[in-house]
Protein backbone atom coordinates (compact mmCIF):
# COMPACT_ATOMS: atom_id res chain seq x y z
CA UNK A 1 0.00 0.00 0.00
CA UNK A 2 2.93 2.48 0.78
CA UNK A 3 4.72 2.11 -2.75
CA UNK A 4 1.06 3.01 -4.40
CA UNK A 5 1.03 6.64 -5.63
CA UNK A 6 -3.03 6.43 -4.58
CA UNK A 7 -1.75 5.78 -0.57
CA UNK A 8 -0.96 9.68 0.74
CA UNK A 9 -1.43 7.71 4.40
CA UNK A 10 -0.99 4.76 6.07
CA UNK A 11 -1.17 4.08 9.54
CA UNK A 12 -0.27 0.25 10.84
CA UNK A 13 -2.09 -0.73 14.70
CA UNK A 14 -1.74 -4.09 16.66
CA UNK A 15 -1.95 -4.54 20.42
CA UNK A 16 1.30 -5.83 20.13
CA UNK A 17 4.04 -2.76 20.68
CA UNK A 18 6.39 -4.26 17.84
CA UNK A 19 3.96 -2.69 15.52
CA UNK A 20 5.64 1.09 15.92
CA UNK A 21 8.95 -0.79 14.26
CA UNK A 22 6.63 -1.90 11.41
CA UNK A 23 5.61 1.36 10.62
CA UNK A 24 8.96 2.89 11.15
CA UNK A 25 10.20 0.12 8.62
CA UNK A 26 7.47 1.10 5.95
CA UNK A 27 7.71 4.55 6.35
CA UNK A 28 11.23 4.16 4.60
CA UNK A 29 9.85 2.69 1.52
CA UNK A 30 10.56 5.14 -1.43
CA UNK A 31 7.32 6.79 -1.58
CA UNK A 32 5.48 10.01 -0.89
CA UNK A 33 3.26 8.09 1.86
CA UNK A 34 3.18 9.01 5.06
CA UNK A 35 3.49 6.40 7.66
CA UNK A 36 2.52 5.91 11.29
CA UNK A 37 2.34 2.81 13.74
CA UNK A 38 0.00 2.88 16.55
CA UNK A 39 0.40 0.23 18.87
CA UNK A 40 -2.32 -0.62 22.00
CA UNK A 41 -1.33 -3.21 24.85
CA UNK A 42 -3.27 -6.33 25.35
CA UNK A 43 -3.10 -5.93 29.05
CA UNK A 44 -4.80 -2.71 29.01
CA UNK A 45 -8.15 -2.37 26.70
CA UNK A 46 -8.53 1.94 27.66
CA UNK A 47 -4.86 2.20 26.07
CA UNK A 48 -5.36 0.04 23.06
CA UNK A 49 -9.12 1.57 22.06
CA UNK A 50 -7.35 5.22 22.01
CA UNK A 51 -4.67 3.51 20.14
CA UNK A 52 -6.82 2.16 17.41
CA UNK A 53 -9.33 5.26 17.29
CA UNK A 54 -6.19 7.62 16.48
CA UNK A 55 -4.69 5.47 13.75
CA UNK A 56 -8.39 4.83 12.35
CA UNK A 57 -8.88 8.79 12.18
CA UNK A 58 -8.99 10.08 8.79
CA UNK A 59 -8.81 6.78 7.23
CA UNK A 60 -10.92 6.12 3.88
CA UNK A 61 -9.14 2.64 4.00
CA UNK A 62 -9.30 -0.41 6.40
CA UNK A 63 -7.40 -3.58 5.60
CA UNK A 64 -7.65 -5.70 8.80
CA UNK A 65 -5.47 -8.76 8.56
CA UNK A 66 -5.64 -9.22 12.13
CA UNK A 67 -6.35 -12.45 14.31
CA UNK A 68 -4.31 -15.53 14.99
CA UNK A 69 -3.54 -17.98 12.36
CA UNK A 70 -4.67 -21.56 12.55
CA UNK A 71 -2.26 -23.95 13.97
CA UNK A 72 -1.09 -27.46 14.26
CA UNK A 73 -4.60 -29.19 15.46
CA UNK A 74 -6.64 -25.94 15.36
CA UNK A 75 -10.05 -26.31 13.77
CA UNK A 76 -11.83 -23.82 11.98
CA UNK A 77 -14.47 -23.33 15.52
CA UNK A 78 -11.39 -22.39 17.50
CA UNK A 79 -10.12 -19.84 14.76
CA UNK A 80 -13.25 -18.18 14.47
CA UNK A 81 -13.26 -18.25 18.58
CA UNK A 82 -10.63 -15.96 18.61
CA UNK A 83 -10.62 -13.59 15.55
CA UNK A 84 -14.21 -13.19 15.75
CA UNK A 85 -13.47 -11.08 18.78
CA UNK A 86 -10.54 -9.43 17.74
CA UNK A 87 -12.56 -8.46 14.32
CA UNK A 88 -15.74 -7.36 16.31
CA UNK A 89 -13.56 -5.00 18.85
CA UNK A 90 -11.58 -3.60 15.51
CA UNK A 91 -14.96 -2.90 13.34
CA UNK A 92 -16.20 -1.10 16.50
CA UNK A 93 -13.50 1.28 16.19
CA UNK A 94 -14.27 2.12 12.37
CA UNK A 95 -18.24 2.27 13.42
CA UNK A 96 -17.26 5.42 15.35
CA UNK A 97 -13.98 6.68 13.83
CA UNK A 98 -14.52 6.11 10.49
CA UNK A 99 -17.53 4.67 9.17
CA UNK A 100 -17.72 5.93 5.74
CA UNK A 101 -14.37 3.93 5.00
CA UNK A 102 -14.08 1.21 3.07
CA UNK A 103 -13.39 -2.31 4.80
CA UNK A 104 -11.48 -5.09 4.00
CA UNK A 105 -11.36 -8.09 6.10
CA UNK A 106 -8.36 -10.68 5.62
CA UNK A 107 -8.90 -12.30 8.76
CA UNK A 108 -9.66 -15.88 8.97
CA UNK A 109 -12.08 -17.57 8.36
CA UNK A 110 -13.22 -14.91 6.34
CA UNK A 111 -16.21 -16.32 5.47
CA UNK A 112 -16.93 -16.01 8.76
CA UNK A 113 -15.64 -12.55 10.15
CA UNK A 114 -16.95 -10.43 7.10
CA UNK A 115 -20.77 -11.69 8.80
CA UNK A 116 -19.64 -10.79 12.19
CA UNK A 117 -18.16 -6.98 11.05
CA UNK A 118 -21.73 -6.58 9.15
CA UNK A 119 -23.50 -7.34 12.24
CA UNK A 120 -21.23 -4.71 14.08
CA UNK A 121 -22.12 -1.92 11.65
CA UNK A 122 -25.75 -2.59 11.51
CA UNK A 123 -26.03 -2.51 15.44
CA UNK A 124 -23.67 0.83 15.02
CA UNK A 125 -26.01 1.81 12.48
CA UNK A 126 -23.50 2.04 9.62
CA UNK A 127 -23.17 -0.73 7.88
CA UNK A 128 -23.39 0.11 3.86
CA UNK A 129 -22.75 -3.62 2.08
CA UNK A 130 -20.71 -1.80 -0.77
CA UNK A 131 -17.66 -0.71 1.66
CA UNK A 132 -17.33 -4.02 3.22
CA UNK A 133 -15.09 -6.66 1.98
CA UNK A 134 -13.88 -9.85 2.51
CA UNK A 135 -10.34 -10.56 0.89
CA UNK A 136 -10.02 -14.32 -0.08
CA UNK A 137 -7.30 -13.40 -3.11
CA UNK A 138 -5.21 -16.26 -1.03
CA UNK A 139 -7.13 -18.88 -2.45
CA UNK A 140 -6.24 -18.00 -6.13
CA UNK A 141 -3.05 -17.37 -5.63
CA UNK A 142 -2.86 -20.81 -4.21
CA UNK A 143 -4.43 -22.63 -6.98
CA UNK A 144 -2.28 -20.33 -9.30
CA UNK A 145 0.23 -22.37 -7.69
CA UNK A 146 -0.66 -25.27 -7.93
CA UNK A 147 -1.60 -25.61 -11.22
CA UNK A 148 1.00 -23.96 -12.93
CA UNK A 149 2.99 -26.62 -11.11
CA UNK A 150 1.10 -29.35 -12.76
CA UNK A 151 0.89 -27.65 -16.18
CA UNK A 152 4.75 -26.51 -15.90
CA UNK A 153 3.60 -22.55 -16.50
CA UNK A 154 4.53 -19.50 -15.16
CA UNK A 155 2.06 -19.10 -12.46
CA UNK A 156 2.29 -15.28 -12.52
CA UNK A 157 0.97 -16.03 -15.90
CA UNK A 158 -2.24 -18.05 -15.11
CA UNK A 159 -5.79 -17.19 -13.60
CA UNK A 160 -7.45 -20.15 -11.59
CA UNK A 161 -11.02 -18.97 -10.64
CA UNK A 162 -12.13 -20.36 -7.49
CA UNK A 163 -15.69 -20.38 -6.01
CA UNK A 164 -17.23 -21.65 -2.38
CA UNK A 165 -16.06 -21.04 0.66
CA UNK A 166 -12.73 -20.28 2.47
CA UNK A 167 -11.44 -23.53 3.71
CA UNK A 168 -9.88 -26.39 2.30
CA UNK A 169 -13.46 -28.47 1.87
CA UNK A 170 -15.30 -25.88 0.43
CA UNK A 171 -12.60 -23.85 -2.30
CA UNK A 172 -13.59 -25.03 -5.46
CA UNK A 173 -11.23 -23.90 -8.38
CA UNK A 174 -12.87 -23.91 -11.71
CA UNK A 175 -10.68 -25.92 -13.55
CA UNK A 176 -12.41 -25.39 -17.01
CA UNK A 177 -12.36 -21.47 -16.56
CA UNK A 178 -8.12 -21.50 -16.14
CA UNK A 179 -6.94 -18.80 -18.14
CA UNK A 180 -4.95 -19.30 -20.43
CA UNK A 181 -6.55 -22.97 -21.16
CA UNK A 182 -4.37 -25.49 -19.52
CA UNK A 183 -4.78 -29.23 -19.66
CA UNK A 184 -4.51 -31.52 -16.63
CA UNK A 185 -4.00 -35.39 -16.10
CA UNK A 186 -6.95 -36.93 -14.14
CA UNK A 187 -4.37 -37.81 -11.53
CA UNK A 188 -2.98 -34.08 -11.56
CA UNK A 189 -6.54 -32.81 -11.14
Amino acid sequence: LATSPLCARLHTYDVVPVVNGVGVDISHIDSNCVVEGFAGDFKDKEVSKQALYKALEGMDVVVIPAGVPRKPGMTRDDLFNINAGIVAELIEGVADVCPKAMVCIISNPVNSTVPIAAEVLKRKGCYDPKRLFGVSTLDIVRANKFVAEKAQMDPTKINVFCIGGHSGKTILPILSQVEPKVSLSEEDI
